[in-house]
């Protein structure tokens, strides 16, 4: 697929400058770029590639200074990065715009299609599942009886989707992740074993959610695990049942949510944080890697870091006086020293 500056220009309603009748057919970084290739440039720090990249067209930042004369086609927009995230959005649309049933794949006939689905091979749906418009079941996914997977979403090899759990729109699930297993629930027994707690509750997940590989969400005890509108979740997060998550909250890999915890909305969780069941984090709360949360955060926009996790600037504090303890620790024997000098003056010695 070839597009034109002018094209490029027109979609992204960009200001162009220089050839617009210039091609592009694949994508690169701006140092590494060639001919025939677009880039973007949004950070100062690359700014001296502008340069001496080989790339046909760059987009660019409005404000954007150019001091020297450069080889490439402009295309100026108001934000670069979202533009070029964009373009690289239509880009991965295009080319995997699959469509049609592969076999080997097991379908049984009270599933429900919407238009230009695509089922890849060794899948596997259960009996009442609904696929909306444009779904995207690549090989290797199994979907339990009464799933139901919304308009546009994509689920990528190996997803697994257990029994009666709802998929919202424009969702993407990455390879191997897991919707809908059993939550963590055990009765301790008086003989010091365990009964299991079944587990007869679902996972629902809200429109234009992303959710990175071989991530697990447990269904709940009852009722539902939520994962709300807009939310992203890296890679290796382990959410556990009846968690509740708010509308465009991000999670970095690696971090384990306890059974029942409410995280509010606009939430920033770093990655390998932990959270302790039964909880609740504010809205807009910001959480740094590796920190460790036992109680509920109640005021909005809190920063915390450290386990147990508590306010970052005043951590800042505590670790610049840490830095200095070596100095403050021969500073006090000296004072010692001169006290005990003082001391044996007064006394005559």
């Amino acid at each position: 697929m070839q597009f034109s500056a002018l094209q490029l220009a027109t979609m992204l309603d960009g200001k162009l400058e220089g050839n617009p009748d210039v091609k592009v057919s694949n994508i690169a970084k701006i140092e590494e770029a060639g001919e025939g290739m677009l880039s973007f440039i949004a950070n100062p720090k690359y700014e001296e590639f502008i340069y001496t990249t080989n790339a046909s067209i760059l987009i660019v930042n409005e404000s954007l200074v150019i001091e020297r004369p450069i080889k490439s086609t402009l295309i100026r927009v108001k934000d670069a990065y979202s533009s070029f995230a964009l373009l690289l959005e239509q880009y991965r649309y295009l080319t995997g715009n699959k469509s049609g049933i592969q076999q080997p794949s097991y379908i049984p006939a009270s599933v429900k299609m919407g238009e230009n689905v695509f089922v890849g091979a060794f899948a596997y749906l259960g009996e009442n599942v609904v696929l909306g418009n444009n779904v995207k079941i690549y090989p290797g996914v199994y979907l339990g009886d009464n799933v139901v997977v919304s308009n546009d979403s994509i689920l990528y090899p190996g997803v697994k989707v257990y029994d009666n759990c709802i998929v919202g729109s424009r969702v993407m699930l990455h390879a191997g992740c897991v919707i809908g297993g059993d939550g963590f629930g055990f009765a301790p027994q008086p003989d010091g074993s365990y009964k299991k707690v079944p587990q007869i509750g679902n996972v629902v997940i809200h429109d234009d959610v992303e959710i990175g590989a071989n991530t697990t969400i447990d269904r709940a005890t009852m009722g539902s695990t939520v994962i709300r509108k807009g939310v992203k979740l890296d890679n290796l997060i382990q959410v556990a049942h009846n968690v509740d998550i708010g509308i465009n909250t991000v999670i970095a890999a690696q971090t384990g949510v306890s059974g029942s915890t409410k995280i509010g909305q606009n939430c920033v969780i770093g990655g390998q944080v932990g959270m302790v069941g039964h909880i609740h984090i504010a809205d807009s709360t910001k959480i740094n890697a590796q920190s460790g949360l036992s109680k509920s955060i109640t005021v909005p926009n809190t920063s915390l870091t450290g386990s147990p996790a508590y306010d970052y600037k005043s951590s800042l504090k505590s670790q610049a006086i840490f830095r200095n303890l070596p100095d403050l620790e021969k500073r006090v024997k000296e004072l010692e020293e001169m006290v005990k000098q003082l001391l044996q003056e007064r006394a005559g010695v």
